[in-house]
């Protein structure tokens, strides 16, 4: 199963002429998770994965860098003729929010479901949930983590064999989980499955400081994607708007053992590459990943998350019609 991030807007609270406003997007198989949807967004997708529908909007919290872009990805939708509903979460006040959008949007000609989330409270799919969890911002907010069921052990076809089970239907049931015949009698699964081995877990911070609900949401995640607004010598502005520095992301990858941290929200003020060098002498495997950037991550066995760079341009560019 395919999963990977493309990031749309990777920019501070005022956008540049390279980075645009707050918006990632998670694919995961045919699923489209979006994460905020700042000023532009609609554009960006225009400009790399082409016009995608995506099933799910999660909002972190309600600051106009974050959803800006809601109105007219919205329009944008009812006037291309979007038939399938939409559902759009976020913390408390959600609601409330859309009242505000209301004039502006107008009437859409697809369903717009809207959910508020508490800290804690979880969003099923199949084989992975949405979790939400407290983000230490101005403002009440909440960061995201998809994570995927555990999957099964390897099946060992060796062992089905000796137990005399016979290829064929036999081993897709074991697979499943299901007793079998074989010629010594029954078979269990735990007889010719190894251990689970546990699924992906990618985790987007939005605004916040840094905080014990991160390192518990982000612990051993294959991806933590964190606030990094503030150099170091920033660190008292950081604590008092609600954000974090560059160090101080690093050291809550460090202290969850993230495999890979990829910092976002840095402002324009800064020379990124300066900033990034910062965050390395904390927890060396650090990113930076700009506007159009994604990242692949594959499962455990296969590899570590690896930014492709332009990878959203790429992945949008095969996928046009010839």
């Amino acid at each position: 199963m395919d999963l990977s991030v493309a990031f749309l807007g990777t920019g501070g609270s005022v956008p540049s002429a390279r980075r645009s406003t707050a918006s990632v997007l998670i694919a995961r198989g045919g699923d489209r998770l979006m994460i905020d949807c700042g000023e532009g967004t609609q554009r960006q997708l225009q400009r790399s994965l082409g016009l995608v529908q995506v099933d799910e909007i999660y909002l972190t919290h309600f600051h106009a860098d974050h959803i800006l872009g809601l109105p007219g990805l919205l329009k944008t939708y009812d006037l291309t003729d979007r038939e399938v509903p939409l559902r759009i979460y976020g913390p408390s006040g959600l609601r409330e929010l859309f009242k505000v959008l209301s004039p502006i949007v107008g009437r859409l000609g697809f369903d717009l479901e809207l959910e508020e989330l508490a800290p804690g409270e979880t969003v099923g799919h199949d084989e992975y949930e949405v979790q939400a969890f407290e983000a230490a911002h101005s403002v009440r907010a909440c960061g995201y983590a998809l994570v995927e069921d555990e999957r099964p052990g390897r099946f060992d076809p060796d062992a089905a064999k000796a137990a005399g089970v016979p290829e064929g239907p036999a081993f897709a049931a074991l697979q499943r989980g299901e007793e079998v015949e074989g010629s010594a009698g029954t078979v269990s699964p735990g007889q010719v499955m190894g251990s689970s081995r546990p699924g992906r877990t990618v985790v987007v911070t939005g605004d916040t400081a840094p905080s014990p609900a991160t390192v518990a949401a982000a612990a051993d995640a294959e991806l933590l994607i964190h606030d990094a607004s503030f150099a170091e010598e920033e660190a008292q502005r950081a604590a008092e708007t609600g954000h974090s520095t560059v160090g101080q992301a690093a050291a809550v990858a460090a202290e969850a053992h993230v495999k890979l941290l990829a910092l976002v929200h840095i402002s324009s003020r800064y020379h990124v590459g300066k900033v990034l060098e910062e965050a390395r002498e904390v927890f060396e495997p650090t990113i930076a990943p700009k506007d159009f950037d994604s990242i692949e991550i594959p499962f455990a066995e296969r590899g570590e998350p690896h930014l492709v760079s332009n990878g959203a341009r790429e992945r949008g560019a095969e996928d046009e019609p010839a």
